[in-house]
């Protein structure tokens, strides 16, 4: 194992006491890896049991792997937390420069508590931290902005350095506030920029120029060949360069996958016009890479628009957009024009919201309406109706600004305001996390439902749906068991912090070969074990929180909708939840 190396420093942060100091704990990374291992460690060291989420207590955990800097698309920062959106485990995966940077500043791992009597920022440099008053940052309308100000304070560590900052809704505690990188890559899902909002922490900047040792030469040299070749040649890897995860659109809807206007349809009458071939041949302005990536995956549109006060005079800005952005706030909402969805996404990215959350809570705002769950009153005369992108543009605005008790309810989530205001059934929520864009079968939603951070990549159920479900009927027992392998293996990655696009490219035979370059030693049954290890770490901490998978809700309209794999059986999704939870469960200190 390597214990010499700088990955095994930890950055420890008192934002109370304005001080910090390193530790070296490669006892943790040389159990855990990296990333995802070492931090649910560290969230279970630091966080105490029962805390509120926003409470100055709640630890930020953020963490890179082994590989970061040393082999292409180990490119993702892991953080962890407890989540204000579900009051459990909250895990997030960011890209652009922010795991090179942390790497490079000499650091494997980052934890940051307590809470600040101002707002700050911090600038993070090797092992050095100094923080400033953010005060004139705090309450600036566009997320943008404050990226520019603070790069002008970048220094020597320009072109190396990450910028993670909040926005608004972030400062007002919305339990789905995202943290931004880079402009274009964020810490999306379950509330990471509330707890940053709650600690007064209004940004990091982190950089360093430190070198990386090498155990290998010549091996190394022939495994980043051999990975580099697999990242630039693979046929999969091109549909991520070319068209991104937006080529998606087509054929999910041809197939009857594709959740639109609030999953009461399973294809969306006007998907090409907001397919990636759409947003490709009309829109595209340029591609961007993570750090240390060849594949580019990042698109941009060009998205031009006419001063309220100056018809003739047009500001031209870039938004990125991938297949979950244009589900969201797209087939979703009934959102035809390619233009309404970037004007919703620039919207969106503008206070610092997560996507998909967001999109989500407005398809049931649109049905609540129409049902008459809600009315005029609730919305300030905003009269929603699917495929109306102005409307929802105001409603954005509102759940920030949270005018009255029904905008205060969504800023907490779909969960949350179908519980005060009615509307369950179609609330597409599991485990009080908003659905991503995959109708595809039971696979999918029970995918959902079990994931440690209800995510479709934590165990890519939506997958299974598309492969096992068409050779034949699993059994419960067995779409369980395909489930938590998938996830169990996932584990490994995101402790290496590999980007998921490139899971093909890291087999375990891969991953062995890549580790014993730098000094590891894991053959595939100890990564298998370690990964079993890892995921249930995770599960024991979610029911240390409250969390428990036989409780857990079940939108009945993923039951009305049809899939490609035909209409899902209730009784087979519940059966397979329970077949997941005693797999679990024994492990994590549960019976």
């Amino acid at each position: 194992m390597l214990t010499d190396d700088t990955i095994g420093n930890i950055l420890y942060i008192d934002l109370s006491k304005k001080d910090y100091r390193i530790e070296k704990r490669a006892d943790l990374f040389d159990r855990y890896i990296g990333g995802a291992g070492v931090a649910a460690a560290l969230l279970s060291e630091n966080c105490p049991e029962g805390i509120d989420a926003l409470a100055p207590e709640n630890p930020i955990i953020l963490a890179v792997g082994p590989l970061t800097g040393m082999f292409p698309i180990a490119s993702k920062t892991v953080a962890m937390f407890k989540s204000p959106h579900t009051g459990n485990l909250g895990e997030s995966h960011c890209g652009g420069r922010s795991a090179v940077a942390i790497r490079m500043a000499g650091l494997g791992a980052i934890v940051i508590s307590g809470k600040s009597d101002i707002p700050v920022f911090l600038n993070i440099t090797g092992s050095k931290v100094e923080f400033h008053d953010a005060t004139t940052l705090w309450g600036m309308s566009q997320n943008q902005h404050v990226g520019r100000i603070l790069r002008g304070l970048e220094g020597s560590e320009a072109g190396v350095r990450t910028i993670m900052r909040i926005g608004k809704a972030g400062e007002k505690l919305i339990s789905y506030a995202c943290v931004t990188s880079e402009t274009y890559r964020h810490f999306g899902r379950l509330g990471l920029g509330a707890v940053f909002g709650s600690k007064m922490l209004k940004a990091l900047i982190i950089g360093g120029r430190s070198s990386l040792k090498l155990e290998k030469t010549r091996d190394y040299i022939q495994v980043y060949d051999e990975v580099f070749k697999a990242a630039t040649e693979s046929p999969l890897m091109k549909k991520y360069h070319d068209l991104g995860t937006a080529e998606n659109v087509l054929p999910l809807s041809e197939k009857g996958g594709l959740p639109t206007r609030n999953l009461q349809s399973e294809k969306f009458e006007h998907a090409n016009e907001i397919s990636g071939e759409a947003f490709a041949e009309k829109t595209l302005a340029r591609r961007l890479a993570c750090a240390h990536c060849p594949v580019a995956c990042i698109h941009l549109s060009s998205l031009r628009e006419p001063y309220e006060d100056e018809p003739y005079f047009y500001r031209t800005s870039f938004v990125a957009y991938d297949y979950e952005l244009i589900f969201a706030l797209g087939s979703f909402l009934g959102v035809a024009n390619r233009d309404d969805v970037l004007k919703l996404i620039d919207r969106v990215e503008r206070w610092g919201l997560d996507v998909m959350s967001t999109g989500v809570i407005l398809g049931w705002v649109t049905e609540a309406y129409s049902r008459g769950l809600i009315n005029d009153s609730h919305t300030g005369d905003l009269k929603p109706t699917f495929g109306d992108a102005f409307v929802y543009l105001s409603i954005i605005d509102r759940i920030v600004e949270q005018p009255n008790d029904f905008y205060k309810a969504l800023a907490k989530g779909v969960e949350y305001a179908s519980s005060v205001y009615g509307g369950s059934d179609f609330a597409m929520a599991f485990g009080k996390n908003e659905m991503p864009g995959y109708h595809t079968g039971p696979g999918a939603h029970v995918g959902f439902t079990v994931g440690a951070r209800h995510s479709h990549l934590d165990n890519g159920g939506y997958g299974i749906d598309q492969k096992d479900f068409l050779k034949g009927p699993l059994t419960p027992e067995q779409l369980a068991g395909k489930i938590l392998a998938e996830e169990e293996w996932r584990q490994i990655l995101s402790s290496l912090t590999i980007c998921f696009f490139a899971r093909s490219i890291y087999t375990p035979e891969m991953v062995q070969k890549t580790l014993a370059t730098l000094g590891f030693n894991f053959d595939k049954d100890a990564l298998l074990k370690l990964g079993r290890e890892i995921h249930r770490m995770k599960y024991a901490f979610k029911y240390r929180e409250g969390f428990d998978l036989s409780k857990c809700r079940l939108p009945a309209r993923i039951f009305e909708t049809p899939t490609p794999a035909g209409m899902i059986d209730e009784k087979f999704v519940r059966d397979t939840v329970e077949a997941f939870r005693k797999l679990v469960l024994p492990v994590a200190g549960k019976d």
